[in-house]
């Protein structure tokens, strides 16, 4: 048993930019598809499928993200709220993220958003990782 599936989820994504590959696999519930729309709302990745619908643990693609000399778009993925330690956080509290080239990702009672979602809709909740 796994005590902590979205930091599982933050390490593959980060082992897989570090040795550039095209694509990561990962196992899905609905967080971690909100994660990853949030990534792809943001153009951190390219797309994410569902493959393997038919088994009774599906798996989420990824398809990551590089720029036209090879360089990395996600340079930093890093866990905020911990399952030992949670951090909430209103919308006035969120400060953009290295000045606004990041983002940080908030589970909300709108669903998983992006900081900037966030503060447009004026919501909070709490905030699960980086990304810049």
């Amino acid at each position: 048993m796994m005590t902590d599936p979205i930091a599982d989820m933050l390490t593959r994504i980060r082992n897989a930019v570090r040795v550039e590959k095209p694509y990561v696999d990962i196992p899905t519930s609905r967080v971690k598809r909100g994660i990853a729309d949030v990534l792809k709302r943001e153009g951190f990745i390219w797309d994410w499928k569902e493959v393997d619908e038919e088994n009774p643990s599906p798996t989420l693609r990824l398809e990551l993200k590089y720029g036209p000399n090879g360089e990395r778009v996600i340079q930093s993925i890093k866990r905020i709220s911990k399952p030992g330690r949670r951090l909430y956080s209103h919308s006035k509290e969120l400060r953009p993220v290295l000045g606004g080239m990041g983002i940080s990702i908030i589970s909300s009672s709108k669903g998983v958003i992006s900081d900037r979602e966030a503060r447009r809709d004026k919501v909070g909740g709490e905030v699960l990782c980086e990304v810049s």
